[in-house]
């Protein structure tokens, strides 16, 4: 089967290729014959019920400082038609334009298949989906209020606040029980976000790392183990973490047969979940991330499994 893609992502010039999980699904498409087109969310057009992107054809390899070749110039291509599946894979923040783009491509996703769907990308922020299943949770609260906060912090002692729509571990702050900050920190928050925040109970057992785990089609296919650095609770890569061999524990198995099922109803074919002390933290859909980590520890090829997972899906189209 030979699939023309388009790849929907930030500039692949910028991009590390020793650990970036888009370039990592572009490398496997590659080596399996499909032919790659590149853009940016921000070159698709709608008009008279069609989608468009100004798309550049190219070829990658794994040669740092020469990991892609232009194989044309820019052409526009029509979604539907010329294209077999899109991988929306721009990085957060998911913002307006973020979601305007999952609007423009779920118009084409009856025709062209969109992975991750672009529908239930957009009714699945991390933060906000996760929210489906709160007993697999830490006790967390989403508010605007200082009153609540506050209250919330009385019971459960030391808190960490996050906006709704963060990423990479950005803005997330640990406040203690007797930390006199946390209404600084709730009117700073409502100057910069229209949204709600996020606050959770701290888990100390974030020392011993936070788990990202890896579900494709609903199976859970590996994990790796993100320990902050020294005086950090932050495990995300991306904040200096850093990531360790790890398996998954029965408590962790349970947790992705509950949610697994129902990310593949809805289309939800990559997919990465975080998991700190047993609690389900949250479940990225957006731009996951972590495979060419899981890889190196496991060798596993978590690309290749994807890619069967989306052949399998086209084939049934």
């Amino acid at each position: 089967m030979s699939l023309r893609v388009a790849v929907q992502m930030d500039p692949i010039e910028t991009i590390n290729v020793a650990g970036d999980s888009s370039f990592a699904l572009m490398l496997e498409a590659r080596a399996r014959g499909h032919s790659l087109h590149h853009y940016l969310a921000t070159s698709l057009s709608a008009e008279s019920g069609r989608v468009r992107a100004h798309a550049r054809p190219l070829t990658v390899q794994r040669e740092p400082g020469r990991h892609f070749d232009w194989q044309g110039e820019a052409a526009t291509l029509d979604l539907a038609d010329d294209v077999d599946v899109v991988l929306m894979r721009q990085d957060p923040p998911f913002d307006m334009g973020y979601i305007t783009a999952t609007h423009l491509l779920e118009m084409v996703s009856d025709r062209t298949l969109v992975v991750n769907d672009p529908a239930e990308v957009r009714n699945a922020p991390e933060k906000l989906f996760v929210l489906r299943y709160p007993d697999l949770m830490p006790p967390t609260l989403v508010t605007r209020s200082l009153a609540e906060a506050m209250d919330f912090r009385a019971r459960h002692g030391a808190i960490v606040v996050k906006p709704l729509y963060g990423n990479a571990g950005a803005a997330v702050f640990l406040i203690d029980k007797t930390d006199g900050n946390l209404p600084a920190l709730v009117e700073l928050f409502g100057s910069v976000w229209n949204e709600p925040f996020m606050v959770q109970a701290f888990l100390p057992d974030v020392a011993l790392g936070d788990k990202r785990i890896v579900l494709v089609d609903g199976v859970p296919t590996g994990a790796i183990n993100r320990l902050p650095k020294s005086g950090e609770i932050r495990s995300n890569l991306a904040a200096g973490g850093s990531a360790q061999a790890t398996d998954l524990t029965p408590r962790e198995a349970e947790i992705c047969a509950r949610i697994g099922p129902d990310l593949a109803a809805r289309g939800l074919i990559f997919v990465g979940i975080d998991v700190i002390a047993g609690y389900l933290t949250e479940i990225n859909v957006t731009s996951p991330t972590g495979i060419v980590a899981i890889d190196r520890f496991n060798n596993t090829n978590t690309p290749g499994l994807i890619w069967d997972a989306i052949e399998r899906r086209v084939a049934k189209r």
